[in-house]
């Protein structure tokens, strides 16, 4: 049994294994530690940054799941910092802490988002890097909770918005939006 709160994450466990059994895990990290060791729980899975905060990295962790087992939540470990668009001494501050690589991977993953219309009852990923050719690779996943039907697609492109339409838009071709929908409809 393999305690989650995610249920992207239950979706892609359980496509890769379909022996386990995904149970539902909440509560802060202390609880669902104690959790693991009071309750019904093999293991358990947790964000690896939120660990990290907390200095139990070393701790805790068996193991760090790669991008072929857990697509990432879409912006998951992005940081942005809102202000005030009229404050140039700011503005000018934070042009110092901005990536516009990140920017526009987070740019292409969320418009794939956005463009699926996705949300928290849909287990939905995407993942977008920097390609060596200085284009953007951009992948999106959708899944049905059971993680039964699986659709994915990976592309470059040097547009961000652009790119993350492309890869809504192949996704919708093969019938992957069929899944939001249903979704929807239940919630």
């Amino acid at each position: 049994i393999i305690g989650t709160s995610s249920l992207r994450r239950g979706a892609q466990i359980l496509s890769k294994y379909p022996n386990l059994e995904i149970k539902w895990i909440r509560g802060n990290i202390d609880t669902r530690l104690e959790k693991l060791q009071t309750e019904d729980y093999d293991a358990i899975i947790l964000a690896a940054a939120g660990l990290r905060r907390m200095g139990w990295s070393d701790d805790i962790v068996t193991s760090y799941l790669d991008r072929d087992t857990l697509l990432p939540a879409i912006g998951q470990g992005a940081l942005g910092i809102e202000c005030r668009s009229d404050d140039e001494e700011l503005l000018t501050l934070l042009s110092k802490v901005h990536n516009d690589e990140v920017a526009k991977c987070v740019t292409a993953e969320r418009t794939f988002l956005a463009e699926m219309d996705g949300s928290c009852q849909v287990p939905i990923a995407g993942y977008a890097t920097i390609s060596d050719q200085k284009e953007i690779e951009c992948t999106g996943l959708i899944m049905t909770p059971d993680g039964k039907e699986r659709f994915e697609y990976t592309m470059n492109e040097t547009d961000p918005v652009e790119l993350g339409k492309k890869v809504s838009n192949k996704l919708k071709e093969q019938g992957a939006y069929e899944i939001i929908k249903r979704l929807n409809e239940q919630h």
